[in-house]
């Protein structure tokens, strides 16, 4: 059986470590130290974040652009090519709009 008492143990315990925390003193400056450590830590994080949405957003953008550029184009889906393809040309209703014929000399 253990002779130990859990109450003595605990009270040992407390006494320990209490005189090991009077020991302990703080630089008076040390609060100051780390809270400006933490804020350029936390400067430095965001600046990072910014930096890496910034690329993201460029990359993508930049293989966006090079898609629409290689991929081929049908003709005659928007511009057909033709002088004069107003909305009669095509079939559409006409809208009540003028129409005009343009010319190309």
């Amino acid at each position: 059986m253990n002779h130990t008492d859990p109450d003595r143990t605990e009270r040992e315990l407390t006494e320990a470590l209490a005189a090991l925390a009077g020991g302990v003193r703080a630089a008076p400056d040390a609060y100051r130290t780390a809270r400006g450590t933490w804020l350029r830590r936390e400067r430095r994080r965001r600046l990072v974040l910014a930096v890496l949405i910034t690329v993201v957003f460029a990359l993508a953008t930049l293989i966006g652009l090079w898609v629409l550029n290689e991929a081929p184009s049908p003709s005659g889906v928007i511009f057909s090519g033709l002088p004069n393809a107003g909305l009669p040309d095509v079939g559409l209703p006409d809208a009540g709009l003028p129409y005009v014929q343009v010319s190309t000399r």
